[in-house]
């Protein structure tokens, strides 16, 4: 009876109602003779027959009342519409790069500035550094004023330094064209005084001195605030084309008597 208690909680547990065993169970109760009988299965009435019934034959009257009833289409207008701008397309206009305005680069020379006589000369400094005494440019500078009838040893301006430019190797300051143009005038508008003639040797000094190019070479023009002005072509470039020589020595026979030469 304890084994059969013992299936019978297992059985509650697992809730099955009712159950049959195999085989003989030791210790279980006698089975009870109607749960061995086959159970059979309930009998099915049939399901009576569902008349089909044709369907009426369509009638052309009807066909015809029928295609009355639907209204007739009605032609379809397209109406333009613009076009939408789509996103990407402003995002791609919106992205456009922004054209910068172009900054001139600084320009770099060196001039040396000195008084021969009655005259000032702005001469481009082949080098970069002030003249010595034995420099190849610097004896022909000598011979130029002999030629000239000036004294053939210059003195230095003022504390005898250079003209650099540009003046600062760094920083905001404007350091464009315009603004060297605008400094070594203004050096030599402090120097001018007792200046009959200003020389201008050498391209950086005809062009940021007097506002001139190459086609000035040889050629007398007036320097607002500053006088009158001789261009000469640079010492470097008499000595690699002596033939300008000749050019510049008809100019210079024409303006002596400006400063007093022979």
């Amino acid at each position: 009876m304890i084994e059969e208690a013992r299936r019978r909680a297992y059985l509650g547990a697992m809730q099955v109602v009712s159950w049959l065993p195999r085989v003989a169970l030791p210790f279980a109760a006698p089975s009870r003779p109607q749960l061995l009988q086959p159970q059979e299965a309930p009998e099915q009435e049939p399901l009576p027959a569902q008349e089909v019934r044709p369907a009426p034959p369509l009638v052309a009257t009807d066909v015809d009342a029928a295609a009355t009833q639907i209204p007739p289409l009605r032609p379809r207008v397209e109406v333009p519409r613009p076009a939408l701008r789509t996103p990407v397309a402003e995002q791609s206009e919106s992205a456009a790069p922004v054209a910068e305005p172009v900054v001139a680069a600084p320009p770099r020379f060196a001039l040396q500035l000195l008084r021969a006589g009655n005259c000032l000369l702005l001469v481009e400094l082949p080098t970069g550094y002030p003249f010595q005494s034995r420099d190849p440019a610097y004896l022909l500078l000598r011979d130029l004023l002999r030629a000239a009838g000036l004294p053939d040893s210059p003195q230095q301006v003022g504390d005898g330094e250079p003209i650099r430019w540009p003046l600062l190797n760094r920083g905001v300051l404007d350091q464009g064209p315009e603004a060297a143009r605008d400094y070594v005038q203004a050096v030599l508008q402090r120097e001018r005084e007792g200046a009959a003639c200003l020389w201008l040797i050498g391209l950086p000094a005809i062009r940021f001195g007097g506002e001139r190019d190459e086609e000035a070479y040889c050629r007398e023009f007036a320097i607002e605030e500053v006088g009158p002005a001789w261009a000469l072509p640079g010492l470097e470039l008499l000595m690699e084309e002596p033939r300008r020589k000749a050019e510049l020595w008809q100019a210079m026979r024409r303006l002596m008597p400006r400063w007093g030469g022979a």
